[in-house]
Formats: structure tokens, C-alpha cells, sequence
């Protein structure tokens, strides 16, 4: 669940993004991320641009919202941050050049999300197919956008999945197939299994146990954190 509306959405990702931070997620997600510019998809509500500033980067944060850019100002008043509000479906070209003078050495993606009223989602299956599909498009835009600009070498995706978790080896091939065949083909991008991690995020675990109880299938299941780091092929 992700809010119908831009103030549930806000509301619901301050909650999570704060356990993130607690967890030490973003922190972890930031020391994967190579180069010292940084093009951000998806500033959210600035946990994550935060965690990048922590590390010394530049950063170019875009989000459609511009309530999660004020939010993200108001959460990161020092540091190399410059924001951008703007659609990534829709970008105009005097934002294409803005964003190519920015320079950006690795662009990166991570915890894709929006408002139900924008994702279409429902509490339902077909809602979760409907998230499914939305980040599905935007890592494919994200993955454009990065082939278009020549000084981006590395692409960073991270998002929430469940795994058995003793078959993360297996997924970890799954994670790289599935990016590789879908979000960066044909695009100058590949990822490789030795970037392809996995994060238990704990908190969230330990809920899933009266699930376990009653639905012996997820025996083993616990969701996590599906990073890979895609490099631009030589």
C-alpha cells in the first residue's frame, strides 16, 4: 500500500523511509553507488538523497512531485543537491540539456514508487499488477535516459521483492535476466551476477511470520532489497 493519494503517499513513505534509514538500507544502498555525480529517479521524500550527500556526491534529485522536492529540500539544507521537478515520460529538451550539463557519471533508481491515483493500483491483484507494470515502464525510461547521456557509466536499481531466501544465489541470476531481457535491451547497459545483491529488510521479516503459520508456500520467504548495478558496456 502506497497511498491513493499524493498525502497518503507522503504520509506512508515517511513512515517507511524512516525504518529504512533506521535499518541502515540507505546507507547500504549509497556505499553500492560508484562516481561522485549523481543523477537521482525519484527523490521521494530525500532519505535517499540524504544518504547519497552522506557520501560526498553530487546529486541531481528529479521527481515528478513537487511536494517530495520541497520535502527533500527541507531534509537536506547542506550538501551538493540540486532538484528538479519534471515527468520522466515527458521531458522537455530544455530539461534533457539541464540534465546533461549536470554531468552525471551514475544515475540511479531506487524504491520506484507514486501514488495509487498515478500507478492505478487497487487493493486487489490487479492492483499489484498495476505497480508491477508502472515500475516496470520507469526503470525502462530511467534505463533511456541513462543511454542517452555519454558520461553516465553505471546504472543503480534497487526495489522491494520477497525470495526464498536460501535460493538467493538462483535469484541473483533471475535479478540480471530480468533487467538484462527487459529494462536495459538493447541499451548500452548490462548487469552481471557479481552486482546482483540481496538485503534482508528485518523489520518487515519478522511481520511475515503468521503468514508462514498459515501459508506453508512462503516457508523460507522474506523480503528484500534487490540491488543491481548495471555498468555501460565497453
Amino acid at each position: 500500500m502506497s497511498g491513493q493519494s499524493v498525502a497518503e503517499f507522503m504520509a506512508y513513505w515517511e513512515a517507511e523511509g524512516k525504518a529504512y534509514v533506521r535499518r541502515g538500507d540507505y546507507d547500504w544502498m549509497a556505499s553500492l553507488v560508484p562516481g561522485q555525480r549523481v543523477l537521482e529517479i525519484g527523490s521521494g521524500l530525500g532519505f535517499s538523497s540524504a544518504a547519497l550527500i552522506g557520501k560526498g556526491l553530487a546529486v541531481l534529485a528529479v521527481d515528478s512531485l513537487p511536494e517530495c522536492l520541497a520535502v527533500t529540500r527541507e531534509r537536506c539544507p547542506a550538501g551538493d543537491l540540486a532538484l528538479m521537478q519534471a515527468d520522466l515520460s515527458a521531458l522537455s529538451d530544455e530539461q534533457r540539456a539541464a540534465i546533461a550539463s549536470f554531468q552525471p557519471d551514475t544515475v540511479v533508481c531506487w524504491l520506484m514508487g507514486a501514488p495509487a491515483e498515478v500507478t492505478g493500483a487497487k487493493p486487489s491483484e490487479a492492483g499489484q499488477q498495476a505497480v508491477a507494470a508502472y515500475r516496470e515502464k520507469m526503470h525502462r525510461l530511467v534505463a533511456e535516459l541513462a543511454a542517452e547521456l555519454p558520461t553516465v557509466q553505471c546504472l543503480h536499481l534497487v526495489d522491494r521483492t520477497v525470495i526464498p531466501w536460501q535460493a538467493k544465489d538462483i535469484g541473483r541470476d533471475t535479478l540480471v535476466r530480468y533487467h538484462n531481457d527487459k529494462t536495459l535491451l538493447g541499451l548500452p547497459f548490462a548487469g552481471e551476477r557479481r552486482h546482483a545483491l540481496y538485503r534482508k529488510i528485518e523489520d518487515a521479516a519478522a511481520t511475515m511470520g503468521h503468514l508462514r503459520k498459515s501459508h506453508p508456500s512462503l516457508k523460507g520467504v522474506v523480503p528484500t532489497l534487490a540491488s543491481l548495478l548495471a555498468e555501460r558496456k565497453k
